[in-house]
């Protein structure tokens, strides 16, 4: 823990993480607000739920793009405090105006919104890690970084089902408008500033550069950063491990939360119970991996954990289905977030180890298109084939296909270049 509470010393990075700790904390109470609502008017319905989502997903390809190569011209910094400030009121107006309306389409049009506009703010958070703390402390420091998110599910979601049934859905919305803007003041008192291309000139010259760059070189660059993703083989096998990673998160998602509210007769307490424990498994396992990861393989322990989170997906979805018991069903969770810790810490690590810095913005906007085309895609097709098969038999699918792919490749001793 000693090095941990180093880089926490370094005020830039702790200002960075609290922010994210708060705001991803309304994130997911936002969704529990949200799962409730689609509940309420549709029960059971997992293409309903898919819908919802999908809205918050669609601004990765229409807005992802364009935004990650703006990240790398513009100061990261303001980017993100911009960022907050727009989620902010956005999640009001969602709280105080659309939320009773009888037609969700206000709704989905503001989730659309926020979810682009988070669409700079991830990669300039990310592209903003190597500004902070230097290169022998980035394994720990995206350790730090995974795990605002891993605290934010134990609190946000595990909490969620209690403060929406207590605060209501408006309340939970007005929460989650406050810590953006907490988030927003933290990376406010951030010192340090990325280097940007138009850091150094004027306002007004800034302007007019960003409108030539626009017309001239934009699209140019968006190409460049795909075909840097796609040429360079580490960066390409990175980005196949995100897009299977982000299938399999789709494939599973909306379909497990129906299979855990039919197995439990609940809405949001089990989940928020799940939730907890899940993220609980990712907060250890990424401070005993920050630690102790640097003597692994970074690929190897993509394969590794992948193949255990398959095998530990199959039989929680096993017992859930047989024997529902929930003290069963948080030690599996948890042991499902101690195997994904190490696949996400140690894809972000090697994006930042094997990337050019000036790239780092295009390559994060690529690999988030590249995942979130996974997720929405298999999360569509699962709802609609759960309706027809069952939910039980995709998820035990799913999980065996990790377990296969994940240790299949590693028994075969597949490397990076062979995939």
């Amino acid at each position: 823990m000693a090095e941990f509470r180093e880089i926490l010393k370094n005020k830039n990075f702790l200002f960075l993480w609290l922010g994210q700790i708060t705001s991803q904390f309304g994130d997911r109470l936002n969704q529990m607000a949200l799962i409730a609502l689609i509940y309420a008017r549709a029960p059971g319905s997992a293409l309903q739920l898919a819908k919802l989502l999908s809205f918050t997903i669609i601004p990765v390809f229409v807005v992802g793009p364009v935004a990650a190569a703006y990240v790398d011209r513009w100061d990261r910094r303001r980017i993100m405090i911009v960022c907050d400030a727009l989620r902010a009121v956005l999640v009001a107006l969602v709280a105080f105006f659309f939320l009773g309306a009888k037609n969700l389409w206000p709704i989905y049009t503001a989730l659309f919104l926020i979810f682009s506009v988070s669409r700079f703010f991830i990669p300039a958070k990310m592209a903003i890690i190597p500004e902070l703390v230097s290169k022998e402390k980035l394994l720990l420091a995206n350790s730090l970084s995974s795990t605002s998110g891993m605290i934010a599910v134990v609190a946000g979601l595990g909490a969620g089902g209690l403060i929406v049934e207590a605060v209501g859905a408006r309340g939970g919305l007005v929460i989650d408008m406050l810590t953006y803007l907490f988030s927003g003041f933290m990376v406010f008192m951030i010192t340090s500033r990325a280097h940007t291309y138009l850091r150094k000139e004027r306002p007004i010259e800034a302007l007019r550069d960003a409108e030539r760059l626009f017309k001239k070189t934009l699209f140019s660059e968006i190409k460049e950063g795909w075909h840097y993703l796609i040429g360079d083989s580490d960066v390409r096998f990175i980005a196949q491990s995100f897009f299977l990673l982000g299938s399999a998160a789709g494939a599973v998602f909306v379909v497990a939360i129906i299979f855990v509210q039919r197995a439990f007769g609940s809405v949001t307490q089990d989940l928020g119970i799940l939730a907890v424990f899940l993220g609980l498994g990712l907060f250890v396992n990424s401070l005993i991996y920050g630690r102790l990861g640097a003597k692994l393989s970074r690929i190897k322990a993509i394969f590794i954990f992948l193949g255990a989170s398959g095998v530990v997906l199959s039989v929680f979805t096993i017992s859930l289905k047989f024997f529902p018991s929930m003290f069963l069903a948080v030690i599996l969770i948890f042991l499902l977030g101690m195997a994904l810790a190490p696949i996400i810490i140690s894809s972000y690590t090697l994006i930042h180890e094997i990337t050019k810095q000036k790239m780092y913005g295009r390559i994060f906007g690529s690999l988030e298109v590249v995942a979130h085309l996974g997720f929405l895609l298999f999360m569509f097709l699962t709802s609609f084939l759960a309706e027809r098969i069952g939910r039980f038999q995709i998820l035990l699918f799913v999980g065996i296909a990790l377990a296969v792919i994940g240790w299949g490749a590693l028994a075969l001793k597949l490397d990076k270049r062979r995939i």
